[in-house]
């Protein structure tokens, strides 16, 4: 595939495009399971369950939350072990679900984080979206000094939803700065000049996306919200 308009070589991409009810391509994602809360107080517990990740044989992935007599389920997929990268375009059109207490989040972490632990590993939030509030889009970037609630980062308020609720969440990353964007509108920078020694954002990241439920930032979860559908169309990632 050619990369995009502006962008450099395509490194790596999902278009999501396997058949109807498919899982996820373990050649390029793995499940994390498990519940706990994840350091968030999240209510959700994720599986492997294609019930809960699968191809819509539309070309899109859907990640879903469902109700159940053991609790809610959801999914986190992830590409540590399976792709890593430092520096470029990392590119995402997705569909967040609407509903109070949902939390859909496309991100990333260092690859180093088994050894340096985290914040020291470093994360970059590319697009979080609260049901509760859906057409307000959170980018963040998490480090020693400004980790979970000190986190450094910006928000956008759409002025209109696309009909179809899709939308086009990006980072540019490179040594200098790191800048978020929806819809190709830059909404927030932040300098490795503004963090100094804190600035860790200089090793491969790999990627991360998840359909939390509850915790510190999904808030108080309404039953009317589940089932909720966290639709990915593809992810991409650019050479800086």
């Amino acid at each position: 595939m050619a990369g995009r308009p502006g962008a450099g070589r395509l490194l790596w991409s999902d278009e999501f495009d396997g058949p109807a009810l498919a899982p996820p391509d373990p050649g390029r994602w793995v499940h994390e399971t498990g519940a706990g809360g994840w350091g968030n107080g999240e209510v959700q517990r994720y599986t492997a369950d294609p019930a809960n990740a699968a191809h819509d044989g539309a070309g899109n992935l859907v990640l879903r939350a469902l109700p159940g007599v053991d609790g809610i389920t959801s999914a986190r997929l992830v590409t540590k072990d399976r792709f890593a990268f430092a520096y470029g375009r990392l590119e995402v059109r997705a569909r967040p679900p609407a509903g109070q207490g949902l939390w859909s989040a496309v991100w990333m972490l260092g690859a180093d984080i088994d050894a340096a632990g985290w914040p020291a590993c470093g994360e970059i939030d590319v697009m979080e979206v609260l049901g509760a509030d859906p057409a307000r889009v959170l980018g963040t970037a998490h480090c020693p000094g400004h980790a979970g609630p000190e986190g450094l980062g910006g928000a956008h308020r759409a002025r209109g939803l696309p009909a179809d609720g899709f939308r086009v969440f990006a980072v540019d990353w490179s040594p200098e700065a790191i800048a978020w964007s929806v819809e190709g509108e830059t909404y927030f920078r932040l300098a490795a000049t503004e963090l100094g020694r804190a600035w860790v954002f200089d090793h491969p990241f790999y990627v991360l996306v998840n359909l939390a439920v509850g915790g510190t930032l999904g808030g108080a979860v309404d039953a009317v919200a589940l089932p909720a559908e966290f639709r990915l169309d593809y992810l991409r990632v650019y050479a800086a």
